[in-house]
């Protein structure tokens, strides 16, 4: 008999959500063969089985949230006694709620004098996300203490902690009029309901349709809001004469197609431009922390990718500075192709340090992106189209027919101010107008 362990998914990942089981009780399952999927706060997975044999029992369903580490379904191979161990296991978890249950009873005389909805333990858990939105919005320990949490545990979930700073304001204003322990909780919860309640019926009217966010687009919309609400924007745009880019592409894509066997994008291009442009200003490849601010040695590029689904998803290219264009080609064609098919690992939309995003691959002109926090800039390239353009030469002024992109950058004005976001974006704009029409790939 053997324990399925739910795995860790990446550094700062302590939990994941159980979404489907692809196998049932009973179910015979080889080495390698996906038995569960999972969600993290990161990204959705199918966990392998790394045994052969029957799943005997399945600890947890659909909808749970299992810590990294613990069992979450028992598997016997052939030689084992199903009947065996599956009572051993069912007792342990009546076991344990026959012990939680008796716990409480002790607590009882505390609670006239100090509120339990308020879960004020000292030992509960907070995963490092919730550790840093509280950390960003400002709430004390002791405040995070008496946040109601509905994870496992009583435990405080992403958004347990984005319901309370959403409300905050009026939890804040009705905190000093409950004298009574037992009012206090009800009138804390009761505006945050009837607030989105009536803000959902307000809206409703006429021929309409309501469809509730999937998980991942809510985590986008939660992640979009706090970085608006974290970081001042500001955006830069700059008009790039890709024309010797565009040409060189043209030139080299089929041979490099057939000596590489993939494509030569854009995006490997727009990459390597980026990271010239980094090197010379490092003070756009930081993050901050507080009033602290963190210089990242490392130049980790996030590339937006759109899925199927109409999500988005960051993959990152780690170290993207020590990878030649080819090197870079081949790295984001394979993170785009396992972002599309759902195959990514979370450390792999992890630990970015600067995103790219092309919002022109979906015929936009220019665009005015979000950061992707804890980072300070994002840059969008825009679509190229040919354009008239007045062009200097030793003759005198012509106007000549040129391939034409705008390109932007939001930036954190917090730390990255008008001369520096300005400057590095026209940094690297030159660095494509500049790019020789005659270099050799590899």
């Amino acid at each position: 008999m053997s324990e399925l362990i739910m795995p860790k998914m990446g550094e700062s990942i302590m939990e994941a959500t159980i979404l489907k089981w692809l196998k049932k009780e009973g179910d015979t399952v080889q080495v390698d063969e996906a038995i569960l999927e999972i969600a993290t706060d990161k990204v959705d997975s199918e966990v392998p089985s790394p045994f052969e044999g029957t799943i005997t029992q399945i600890l947890y369903k659909e909808g749970d949230v299992v810590e990294v580490g613990k069992p979450i379904a028992i598997i016997s191979s052939e030689g084992e006694t199903v009947v065996t161990p599956s009572p051993a296991v069912k007792e342990e978890p009546v076991a344990k709620e026959e012990t939680v249950t008796r716990q409480p009873p002790r607590p009882e005389p505390v609670q006239t004098s100090a509120p339990a909805p308020q879960s004020g333990d000292a030992n509960r858990f907070y995963s490092p996300l919730v550790m840093n939105i509280a950390r960003q919005e400002g709430i004390s320990m002791a405040e995070l203490e008496n946040i109601p949490g509905t994870g496992k545990d009583n435990r405080v979930t992403k958004s347990d902690i984005l319901d309370y700073v959403r409300n905050r304001g009026n939890v804040q204003q009705e905190a000093p009029a409950p004298a009574k322990t037992e009012s206090a909780p009800v009138r804390q919860e009761k505006p945050a309901v009837t607030e989105s309640t009536s803000s959902t019926t307000s809206v409703v009217s006429g021929n309409v349709e309501i469809v509730e966010m999937d998980r991942m687009r809510k985590l986008i919309a939660d992640h979009m809001v706090m970085s608006k609400r974290t970081s001042p924007h500001v955006t830069s745009f700059v008009e790039v004469d890709m024309t010797n880019v565009v040409n060189w592409r043209n030139k080299v894509k089929k041979q490099f197609q057939e000596l590489e066997g993939q494509k030569i994008t854009f995006t490997p291009l727009f990459v390597e431009a980026v990271v010239k442009a980094i090197k010379e200003f490092p003070g756009i490849n930081i993050s901050v922390d507080g009033y602290n601010i963190l210089y990242k040695k490392d130049i980790n590029i996030g590339m937006a990718a759109a899925l199927p689904s109409g999500n988005l998803i960051v993959p990152v290219i780690k170290n993207a500075d020590r990878l030649n264009l080819v090197g870079l080609t081949a790295t984001v064609n394979d993170l785009a192709n396992r972002a599309r098919n759902n195959k990514l690992s979370p450390d792999e939309i992890q630990g970015g340090t600067f995103t790219l995003t092309n919002v022109g691959s979906f015929g936009s002109i220019m665009g005015t992106p979000v950061i992707n926090q804890p980072q300070v800039a994002i840059l969008a390239t825009g679509s190229i189209k040919k354009r008239p353009v007045v062009l200097e030469t030793e003759q005198g002024d012509v106007i000549a027919i040129r391939h034409m992109m705008y390109m932007s950058m939001s930036y954190d004005h917090r730390v990255v101010d008008g001369m520096m976001g300005g400057t590095f974006l026209n940094r690297v704009a030159q660095l494509l107008e500049d790019f020789n029409p005659d270099r050799d790939v590899w």
